[in-house]
């Protein structure tokens, strides 16, 4: 008898859902705050004590929920929600600027564990990566090429200052994929959020959750990702097989 092809399930319903014969996975999508980096407590811990001062009733938690808006997009949620109004373009920026402070003065983040393994397999692969973040802070993006070597080209790096509209919108990760030349089918996309997991979905690339935060599982796969895995760690010891099996999957 033969053994049943990993993930064939997941990845027969996402060709399905998406009218696709095949996935041939050439560049991955990969989001970078609490996928790349341990960095959302931080974030969170900024935004909440931002929000606070400005006299909008919030919690620290809800902000894991926001992750992948761009700044603007996340003081505008709030403004409406607490003021019934936007905040002015001034308003933005200067808020989003102390943020930005806030954010740096606490603990620097590490590399979330799994991320460079997980890179690696992919360069090996030979598949392309792009960087795709919500955030237009440089502290971390700078960062990149040091902690990950050889892993992402300056060229192929979308931030929130690339695009017009944030995830959960799908533009970034289209961006991304004309930067890399493909087509959604040839694409997948790795995050964390619910929002980033939306707007991969809705790009029409394979996307894969991964839970590195109090987000639950069930909550990515009703976003939109066709595969969650429970960490970052057990991912990267997974993707080589999940690689393959999108290679071997297909509906004709």
């Amino acid at each position: 008898m033969i053994p049943p092809i990993p993930y064939a399930t997941e990845i027969l319903r996402f060709l399905e859902r998406h009218h696709f014969e095949r996935v041939t996975p050439r560049a991955a999508l990969i989001d970078m705050d609490g996928t790349l980096y341990d960095s959302m407590p931080n974030h969170t811990a900024a935004w909440h004590r931002l929000m606070t001062e400005a006299g909008v009733n919030c919690t620290r938690e809800e902000f894991y929920l926001y992750e992948g808006r761009t700044g603007r997009s996340t003081i505008n949620t709030l403004f409406r929600r607490e003021f019934n109004r936007e905040a002015t373009p001034e308003e933005c920026e200067r808020l989003y600027e102390r943020k930005t402070e806030y954010f740096r003065e606490l603990p620097p983040v590490t590399p979330m564990p799994g991320a460079l393994d997980m890179l690696t397999t992919l360069k090996e692969a030979g598949i392309a990566r792009v960087l795709v973040t919500g955030s237009g802070q440089r502290s971390l993006i700078d960062r990149i090429s040091a902690d990950f070597p050889g892993i992402f080209s300056d060229d192929r790096i979308i931030t929130s200052r690339d695009v017009n509209h944030g995830k959960p919108h799908p533009e970034p990760f289209i961006k991304a994929m004309q930067l890399a030349r493909v087509r959604p089918s040839q694409a997948i996309v790795i995050e964390n959020a619910p929002l980033g997991v939306e707007a991969g979905d809705r790009s029409g690339a394979f996307t894969i959750g991964i839970t590195t935060g109090p987000i639950p599982e069930e909550t990515l796969r009703e976003a939109g990702a066709a595969v969650v895995f429970p960490s970052m760690p057990d991912f990267a010891r997974s993707l080589p097989v999940l690689l393959l099996s999108l290679l071997t999957v297909n509906r004709i």
